[in-house]
Parts: structure tokens; C-alpha cells; sequence
């Protein structure tokens, strides 16, 4: 097993494995399909954070299934497929290996909108598909806060967002199209090729590529904001008499605010049958938001910049009275996170999953680990999730709490190894008290941390034994803990 060590960056491909793959390219091992876009030897391929880039072989575009299963057969070594690249440790590539950029496989399949379900190819973003089904009066039934993410991505990492009731996307998911490592296409899903459709889903790849995901959709509604501070020792209450079981309560989450993270501001978003305030159905593309950019520069890099967030804009984003369409919420643009540049610091996520009856344990420990280093966290988000008991790799064993810490940290070295530290810390916190730690991003947990959070990795590896022998599909992340 190969380790990593924290906060080191790709190193660049021998050039013995150059040597290598140019010649096997010579000689035609290396041929792929003569319509299909590839890219030389020595590509970068960067995620959101500029960390962590991993220097592959070649990169594909493929378009179709069939493009996807010949690659397969026909490259020599590995492989690993990527979407949107907003994972953050390497799950989208394989140093030295095959990355199949997913994201020209956007095509829709098939849509019934009379049934509420469509198919699409793994590549399509999210954005994509609300502009299809929006005429429809659909909307997305699960999906992440942000439209940018494609299907496949989202559903290789088994991803949530702030819908109530509903836990991850393997809940919305009817069925898969997944290419083995023979070549082979096959269908997968709850009540057919079960074993491979529940570790597919949160699989991050080790078994397969997604290349179409069939989908449950809901109605668009009308919702209204609503938001409430509720003291910290109260919230779980709070949560469970007021939004839990509340078939009005569409979206929820609660920030804690730095630097004390001791008041939650809880924010719901609830059927509703007033008149709109936003009149547009979907956010427009492309906008350049300069305000919120300013507001995390201003929280991140001026004196009081945290009273400034917590006291000023804060309070002033969530002032206003706002009734607007479901579908207007679900297509955020993850552009507003971005930072006006990423050259000598970033900003990234992590997030953890904390069993209900240890929440109040949970937070008051993790502040104590954040005020101790420092970290420059602009926000912690708490979400709920049920129990997922369809997955190989479940993040959510029973009901829990989700805590996503959104932070910045400085790019050198340094910064990056303090970061692992800290990081560390906050997973053995996490599995002291039952929990477990989400997969998609920095790759700072030891071996030994990855085995006590996800036990069903054994059952992964003996699945991947079976179906992939030799090893074919693999990332930086299965590189170090598979």
C-alpha cells in the first residue's frame, strides 16, 4: 500500500513511465480512438483549491458509453474519471495514470416528466438538468447547495444537501450505467445488480465508471425564507419539534459563526403560497458576484473581519423577506464561494457526521480545536441526514448531524501540514463519538483513521478483487487507503 504524507504535493512522472507510455503509444498500445479528443503526456489535473494537482499520463474526453468501454479495453494501465473537480484530494486522477474528463458526457437520455424521472449522462451538471425539467415544473429531488456539480460526481461521492428528510442522493437514484474494467457495460440499481449499485454510489470510482444515472425527481414549489437564532444547548430540540416532521420545512441548515461558534443561526425554507418576491425561476449563468467575493474578503482579511461577518453581513444577506422558486435556491453557482484569487491562499471544505445524541459533546470540542489553531473557518453549517442503509460506504450508519467546515488556509507547505494537524484532530474527534468523516476532500486522515470511519472498505476491497483483479481503476484517495 502506498502511503502519502500530508501535505506534500504530486511529484511529477518518472521519466522512465514517460518513456514508457510513449513508446507503448508508438507502438499502438496506447491508441485510444482516433475521434476521440486526448491530450499528451505530463497533464495537470487541479481541483477547486489549486492543491494537490495530480500529474497524469493522458487525459480522454469520451461522449459516449461506448467511448468510455473502449478506453477501458484499450489503455494499459489505470484509470480514474472526474466531473466538476470540486473534490479536493486527488479522487478524480491517478499519478501517471488515464483521466477521463467526464464533463462532454452532458447529453440527456431520456426524460418523463409525467413520472417525474429522467436519465442522464454522468457528465451532465446539475445546472444543466434544471434548465430541462424547469418548464416542467421539476426540480431536482437531491442534489449539493451548489448547480455546478455533475450527476456522476455527485453520485460517486453519495452527496446531501439541505433538503429535509431526505439524507444522501442514493435515496433519489433508480438506476446506473457503470462500464466494468473488462469493458463490459452494465445496469445496476436497488432491486438489480444490487451489490454493485451499492458500492458504486459513494464508491469514488474504485469499481467502475459511471456513465448515465437514471433519477427520481419532485415538484418545484414555491418557498419562503425563514430564519431564527436559537440558542446552541437548544437546537437539537429545535430541529426535531420545529423542522424534522414538518412536511412544509423543504430546506435547512444552521451556521455557526466564528469565532465563538456558539449561536446557531438556523435557516429554513418552507412551502409556501405567497406571492414571489423573485420572480426568476432559475440564477442566471455566468454572474460576477463581486459583492460576495468582497464580503469573504472582508471576513477573512480585515481587522474585526469576524465581527464584521457575524454583526454586519450576515445579518444583512439574511434581512430580507424572500418568497422564490425551489428550483431558483437549487441552481446557486459555486462562484459566489470563490475567492478573488487562489495564488497565496485558498479556501476548502471538510465535514463530519456526528450521531444526534453526541451533537452538544461534538461542537463544544470542535470550537475548542478551532479557536486552538487558529483556523480561519468562515462558517460551519449544520445539516440533518437519516440513516442511509442502501450504500457499501455509508457517511450516515444512523440519523446524524452534519457539520461542514468552510475555511482558509494559506497555500505554502507549511500551511498545509498545520492543516492535516488540526484536520487529524478533528477526525479522531469524530470517531470518539461514533461518527464518521467525509471522503471528498484533502487526504489528511492516516490509514488507521480511514479503517476505524469506514469498516465496509474490507467489503469494497473483496468486491473490487471480483470485478476489477488487476487493479485498473484507482485515484489518489483508493491509492493511499484502498
Amino acid at each position: 500500500m502506498t502511503d502519502s504524507t500530508p501535505g506534500s504535493t504530486a511529484p511529477a512522472i518518472p521519466a522512465r513511465r514517460r518513456f514508457l507510455v510513449q513508446a507503448l503509444g508508438a507502438a499502438g498500445y496506447c491508441s485510444l480512438s482516433m475521434a476521440l479528443p486526448v491530450c499528451a503526456a505530463d497533464i495537470m489535473v487541479a481541483n477547486v483549491t489549486g492543491l494537490y494537482s495530480v500529474s497524469v499520463a493522458r487525459t480522454a474526453q469520451p461522449a459516449s458509453t461506448s467511448e468510455v468501454a473502449n478506453l477501458v479495453r484499450t489503455w494499459p494501465g489505470r484509470i480514474a474519471a472526474g466531473g466538476g473537480r470540486y473534490s479536493m484530494g486527488g479522487q478524480v486522477a491517478l499519478q501517471g495514470g488515464l483521466h477521463l474528463d467526464m464533463r462532454t458526457m452532458n447529453r440527456l437520455v431520456w426524460f418523463r416528466p409525467e413520472e417525474a424521472v429522467v436519465r442522464v449522462q454522468a457528465g451532465m451538471r446539475w445546472r444543466e438538468l434544471q434548465d430541462l425539467i424547469d418548464p416542467h415544473q421539476l426540480a431536482v429531488k437531491t442534489m449539493q447547495s451548489y448547480s455546478n456539480f455533475t450527476v456522476g460526481g455527485s453520485v460517486s461521492v453519495n452527496a446531501h444537501g439541505r433538503y429535509v428528510g431526505h439524507g444522501p442522493i442514493c435515496h433519489t437514484v433508480r438506476a446506473l450505467q457503470i462500464v466494468l474494467a473488462d469493458g463490459s457495460i452494465v445496469e445496476a440499481g436497488p432491486h438489480h445488480n444490487r451489490p454493485l449499485f451499492a458500492a458504486a454510489i459513494g464508491g469514488y470510482g474504485a469499481l467502475g465508471i459511471i456513465t448515465e444515472v437514471e433519477l427520481e425527481l419532485d415538484r418545484n414549489v414555491r418557498i419562503e425564507r425563514v430564519v431564527q437564532d436559537v440558542p446552541l444547548a437548544q437546537y437539537v430540540d429545535f430541529f426535531k419539534t420545529r423542522v424534522e416532521f414538518d412536511r412544509a420545512n423543504i430546506l435547512h441548515n444552521a451556521d455557526l459563526l466564528p469565532p465563538e461558534f456558539d449561536a446557531p443561526v438556523a435557516v429554513t425554507w418552507r412551502r409556501t403560497g405567497k406571492a414571489l418576491t423573485q420572480a426568476q425561476r432559475l440564477i442566471p449563468k455566468d454572474l460576477s458576484y463581486q459583492t460576495e467575493k468582497n464580503a469573504i474578503w472582508a471576513a477573512t482579511e480585515m481587522p474585526g473581519g469576524e465581527w464584521l461577518q457575524a454583526k454586519v453581513i450576515r445579518p444583512n444577506l439574511l434581512k430580507p423577506s424572500i418568497v422564490k422558486w425551489l428550483n431558483h435556491e437549487a441552481s446557486r453557482d459555486a462562484a459566489e464561494l470563490e475567492p478573488r484569487t487562489r495564488v497565496l491562499s485558498t479556501y476548502a471544505l471538510q465535514e463530519y457526521f456526528i450521531p444526534v445524541r453526541h451533537f452538544s459533546r461534538f461542537v463544544q470540542c470542535m470550537r475548542t480545536i478551532l479557536r486552538k489553531h487558529e483556523v480561519e473557518a468562515l462558517n460551519v453549517s449544520i445539516r440533518h441526514s437519516p440513516a442511509d442503509t442502501l450504500t457499501l460506504l455509508p457517511w450516515a450508519k444512523e440519523d446524524v448531524f452534519c457539520f461542514v467546515l468552510y475555511y482558509k488556509q494559506r497555500t505554502h507547505a507549511q500551511a498545509r501540514a498545520e492543516v492535516g494537524c488540526w484536520t487529524r484532530e478533528l477526525i479522531d474527534l469524530a470517531l470518539n463519538n461514533e461518527g464518521r468523516y467525509y471522503l471528498p476532500y484533502q487526504l489528511h486522515a492516516t490509514e488507521r483513521q480511514f479503517s476505524r470511519a469506514y469498516p465496509e472498505a474490507e467489503q469494497l476491497r473483496t468486491l473490487k478483487d471480483k470485478l476489477d483483479p488487476a487493479g485498473k481503476f484507482s485515484n489518489e484517495l483508493w491509492r493511499k487507503y484502498l
